[in-house]
């Protein structure tokens, strides 16, 4: 009777006990750590299509802020500061990356340049714009851009960008007309398109897609030279 009443756990059952409860509790600790590691992937990857999301809409934005500044090219009256090729665009616009829809107008470039593994990735510069004396680059017969800064990169590892310009046919009262590779009117285009896809496509991931820009400057380089010249 005295016997059966101080009966306990043996030391092999106690080891066994603690044994198991390591293995569940590190059990539970690697479903937590794969979780949250799956959490932190999804959650990059979201990012990254919001970032992709923003950069579109930041273009659009921007290039539909172009707008009918002059270039004051050897002091007569010039063209639109708006010149493009299909791997080069300059334009003026009203929509900075930094300062958006508030700030004062922009000179901004866009480049298609060499990325790593030889895809292509497209960057944007900027700089202030303080009326046709900031323009000088605008004169030339070349629009190959020479940036100046750290530019801001758009979209990496592309297969693929190109620019081109919608050019309306003023014979048909602006009604038709088509798409150019290049850009070297004294008037403005009525739309920007920059096309891109990724060299990779990941399913996972918004892919690098067209982007369409309608330009509202309704204003010709021929009734501005009119009404200065009244």
């Amino acid at each position: 009777m005295i016997r059966g009443r101080q009966a306990g756990f043996t030391l092999m059952e106690l080891m066994i006990s603690i044994t198991l409860v390591a293995a569940i509790a590190t059990g539970m600790l690697m479903a937590m750590r794969g979780g949250l590691l799956s959490l932190n992937r999804t959650q990059a990857r979201l990012d990254e299509n919001r970032r992709a999301l923003g950069i579109q809409r930041i273009l659009s934005l921007q290039l539909s802020g172009a707008m009918p500044a002059r270039t004051g090219c050897a002091g007569q009256l010039s063209p639109f500061a708006f010149r493009g090729t299909n791997s080069a665009l300059r334009l003026v616009s009203t929509y900075s990356l930094t300062e958006g829809t508030r700030g004062a107008a922009h000179i901004v470039e866009y480049q298609v340049a060499p990325d790593e593994a030889g895809t292509l990735k497209l960057l944007v510069y900027e700089r202030l714009y303080s009326g046709p004396g900031s323009t000088a680059e605008f004169c030339g017969e070349s629009v190959a851009l020479q940036g100046s800064g750290q530019p801001f990169v758009a979209a990496t590892r592309l297969a693929y960008c190109r620019f081109s310009y919608f050019q309306m046919n003023p014979d048909t009262q602006f009604r038709g007309g088509g798409w150019v590779t290049a850009w070297d009117s004294p008037n403005m285009p009525s739309a920007v398109r920059i096309e891109m896809a990724p060299a990779v496509p990941d399913p996972v991931r918004l892919p690098a897609v067209a982007i369409t820009a309608p330009l509202h400057a309704n204003r010709l380089f021929d009734e501005l030279h009119y009404y200065d010249d009244q």
